[in-house]
């Protein structure tokens, strides 16, 4: 298994550890990684409870504010959120009259891709977020989460990974981890470069001002997609497996990387990306939020904590705000 299948196999792991599965629904996920029930029941053996949380998965959240470390090349600029009416928390309806958004199709590399995207009404060009969903495929989670941008003045584009399958809605719920634990993590970043791409032709969209934002598995593309697309000015990847040490040399883009205190299997290796990004002179920011656990920020699942994600949120906002706005 590669880093990211690995992650996604472990992720169900934890929910069995923490009876969020049975130990039936675990084997059937985990096999849709490994392509094996017999490997499936050897890697669930062999992973050990959690030393301090009690679980991680791509649908629960938690609460706080930490102390940030940043990259020797970081500016002392503190540009404020781009909107001060945008929400913090709570939904952004479909048909909110500030915003459009909805469903797309657009190329991508020999294939017809499926997204979501969301932009002001307003007249204008405006920067743009890329938006990458959790290992449970493009839900209305991540939908509202690219409405939220728009609301905040930007064109945010949330792509389909599991566009070649027929998209999510087309998959039994069950099937979306192993098809997305078969793709290559190339074929994630070329998808995303492909909708960067479509918005370069659309008159509403500044996208040489392109950002992105990802939450678990598509915290660990975010990570990756900025390892493979140097012309990312920013990317905040939440709770997601960093890419390998050797690959960050490659980022250009200002990261801002945020954990909850509880999730250890992935907070446990910020020190080690901080310090690759450090020395490697890259711009760097971290959050971990004190209480919180994996996928604090989903608000349709049982980890949510207000507390976190509206913070969580703020902070998104002003780096954005301070690494596409005023770049």
């Amino acid at each position: 298994m590669d880093d990211l299948q690995r992650y996604l196999a472990e992720e169900f792991v934890e929910d069995y550890q923490a009876g969020r599965l049975s130990r039936r629904q675990a084997l059937k996920l985990i096999a849709s990684i490994t392509g094996s029930l017999i490997l499936a029941q050897t890697f669930l053996v062999s992973c050990a409870p959690p030393a301090q949380s009690t679980a991680t998965s791509e649908a629960t959240q938690p609460p706080g504010a930490s102390p940030t470390a940043q990259a020797a090349t970081e500016t002392s600029n503190t540009a404020a959120p781009t909107s001060a009416a945008a929400p913090v928390s709570g939904t952004v309806s479909p048909d909110d009259p500030a915003i459009e958004a909805g469903p797309i199709e657009f190329p991508g590399e020999g294939a017809t891709l499926l997204g979501y995207l969301s932009r002001p009404k307003a007249e204008g060009a405006f920067p743009v977020v890329l938006a990458c969903h959790e290992n449970r495929g493009l839900t209305d989670h991540i939908r509202d989460v690219t409405r939220r941008f728009a609301k905040a003045g930007y064109v945010s584009l949330a792509v389909d990974l599991l566009s070649r399958e027929g998209g999510t809605a087309a998959l039994d719920a069950s099937a979306v981890p192993g098809k997305l634990g078969s793709t290559s993590q190339d074929q994630f970043v070329q998808d995303f470069q492909s909708g960067w791409h479509y918005l370069q032709g659309q008159p509403f969209a500044r996208a040489e001002q392109v950002g992105m934002i990802g939450f678990c598995f598509g915290g660990g593309v975010t990570w990756r997609v900025a390892t493979g697309m140097p012309e990312l000015k920013a990317a905040i990847p939440f709770y997601g497996p960093p890419p390998a040490a050797e690959d960050v040399s490659n980022i250009q883009a200002a990261v801002l990387a945020v954990y909850g205190e509880l999730d250890q299997r992935i907070t446990q290796t910020a020190p080690t990306i901080e310090a690759a990004m450090k020395e490697n002179n890259k711009i760097f920011e971290k959050e971990i939020y004190p209480g919180a656990d994996h996928a604090f920020f989903n608000d349709t699942g049982s980890r949510y904590n207000a507390q976190a994600a509206q913070d969580a949120w703020a902070r998104a906002l002003d780096w954005f705000g301070r690494y596409l706005v005023s770049s």
